[in-house]
């Protein structure tokens, strides 16, 4: 079949493939820009895939980069945008469940697609549009199946992420998962365990914002894959998966601060099982800073919720997936709306100005003063205006003495 309309972006990189065409070498667009244009989906990176050696693409084109020559991969910058050209490949045994022992360079695009890991990503496209499917992608794409190429306990035993991929890949597209490649992955799911942790994350991080994330987790969780993922077991996914039925996040942070509200982890645990997923500082501090909150809304103080103020969009788009009571959330959206200050900066009073006063002098009752009156504005006890401030410092520090 033939794409009348290209995507801009595939227009852009056009010139990469004539070139290379017109050199004598056979050149494609491959993977998931492919799949999401057949798809009518936003698509992101451009791959392409040639008969020509590395060595070859260098010699064609001015501006090259090695990203990844030992693999055949070299991005050529000659048109403004960096495209990564991957050489036609096969590849030789898995020892580690991720990557290639070696790989040997051919020119044969049947054989690098034969590798490849779901149908669905092992069409390629000519520069006109035309698309090649060798192994029956379209027909899955039709009919909404992830199926893997050839072998699916052989590609799975190669790179064993490829199992998350399938997972990932039912959830954003909402696409059953083949029979026999389902069976592969029941099987071999122990193998996940090799798999490092990060690229493990990336995968789950995607599966978890996908539409159909709530079948994706049952599927996961009916073939024990979860057994082999990082951090202290969740015992119960049960109202994680109900609250992925009506909606899901938007961000994978509020992702995992969705996941822990819904569990009974105390903070050990907590720190404990985003440590094991190895998530960024960012991610743990808003997860700490959030779900306190989503547990116990209700209780929450204005200063608690000063005290998140930095988190208020990810802490307002977790109490509405963990279905919190509406008036719950205007009461917080109201307490964000009328605090008088947002953070410490806005008070109309410094710590140089006590001491230039003479109210205080340097040192830890500065601190404390300053925390006072912080929260005294924040509470409503007292105005953000300099003399009231002012007033309130000399009479703590009297109260002290």
């Amino acid at each position: 079949m033939k794409i009348t309309q290209l995507p801009q972006e595939f227009i852009d990189a056009q010139p990469i493939l004539t070139k290379l065409e017109d050199a004598g070498f056979e050149a494609y667009f491959v993977g998931g820009s492919v799949r999401d244009t057949m798809l009518g989906k936003t698509i992101h990176d451009v791959d392409i895939a040639s008969s020509a050696f590395p060595e070859e693409v260098k010699s064609l084109f001015h501006n090259t980069v090695d990203t990844g020559i030992q693999h055949g991969t070299v991005m050529v910058l000659d048109h403004g945008t960096g495209y990564e050209i991957t050489t036609f490949r096969v590849e030789s045994t898995y020892t580690d469940f991720r990557r290639p022992d070696h790989v040997t360079f051919v020119r044969s695009l049947e054989e690098d697609l034969k590798r490849r890991d779901f149908t669905i990503n092992a069409l390629a496209m000519r520069h006109d549009g035309e698309v090649l499917d060798l192994f029956d992608g379209l027909e899955d794409m039709k009919k909404g199946v992830i199926r893997a190429v050839g072998d699916a306990e052989k590609r799975f035993t190669e790179d064993a992420l490829r199992m998350m991929r399938a997972l990932r890949f039912s959830a954003q597209l909402g696409f059953n998962i083949e029979a026999d490649t389902q069976k592969a992955l029941v099987d071999l799911a122990p193998n996940l365990a090799k798999i490092a942790v990060e690229r493990v994350r990336v995968e789950f991080e995607k599966l978890l914002l996908g539409s159909q994330a709530s079948q994706s987790l049952e599927l996961a969780l009916r073939d024990h894959v979860m057994n082999y993922l990082p951090g202290p077991h969740i015992e119960d996914w049960s109202s994680i998966i109900d609250d992925l039925n009506k909606d899901q996040a938007t961000n994978y942070t509020v992702a995992w601060a969705h996941i822990l509200s819904r569990t009974q982890f105390d903070d050990k645990k907590r720190r404990q099982f985003m440590y094991d997923w190895k998530m960024s500082r960012n991610v743990m501090k808003t997860v700490n800073a959030i779900v306190p909150i989503v547990h116990n809304p209700k209780k929450s103080t204005v200063f608690d919720i000063y005290q998140v103020l930095a988190y208020q969009e990810e802490l307002l788009e977790v109490l509405s997936l963990t279905g919190s009571q509406p008036e719950t959330i205007q009461r917080i959206s109201h307490i964000i709306e009328m605090l008088p200050i947002t953070k410490a900066a806005d008070l109309n009073i410094s710590g140089g100005e006590l001491i230039r006063s003479g109210i205080l002098t340097p040192g830890p009752l500065l601190g404390r003063v300053l925390k006072k009156i912080e929260y005294a504005v924040v509470v409503g006890d007292i105005l953000n205006d300099h003399d009231a401030l002012e007033k309130f410092a000399k009479e703590y520090v009297n109260d002290q003495n």
